[in-house]
């Protein structure tokens, strides 16, 4: 499956921004779907998913600031950031999975096999 997302942009600490991730597919309700995000020289880091059920789980860095949903009809994942930090700049990439199961939110990189290209979010002190 193909993943676009969008969203990101330069905002101030305290700030807010939404990111939407789009899937290609048929089936958007058969998949795990999950953000992380890599800031320059780190490793890519988990933020949330969201399981085929709508369960949901967060990194605790990000845990009461940020919230991910899905639409199932429309084929896309939210991501809801608020109360932006310095230290959340970085490019936030989607990623997806097939056949999970139901209540599961995947949380390590290795468990998704599909990704989205990326976007920048950036937070200005």
């Amino acid at each position: 499956v193909q993943l676009q997302a969008s969203g990101g942009g330069l905002v101030q600490t305290g700030g807010s921004l939404r990111l939407s991730c789009v899937a290609s597919t048929r089936i958007f309700s058969n998949y795990a779907m999950g953000w992380f995000r890599q800031a320059p020289g780190n490793e890519r880091e988990f933020v949330a998913a969201i399981s085929r059920s709508g369960d949901t789980y967060y990194a605790d860095s990000v845990k009461g600031r940020f919230t991910v949903s899905r639409d199932n009809a429309k084929n896309t994942v939210h991501l809801q950031l608020n109360s932006l930090k310095p230290e959340d700049t970085a490019v936030y990439y989607c990623a997806s999975e097939l056949g999970t199961e139901y209540y599961y939110t995947p949380r390590s990189t290795f468990e998704y096999t599909d990704w989205g290209k990326g976007t920048q979010v950036t937070v200005s002190s």
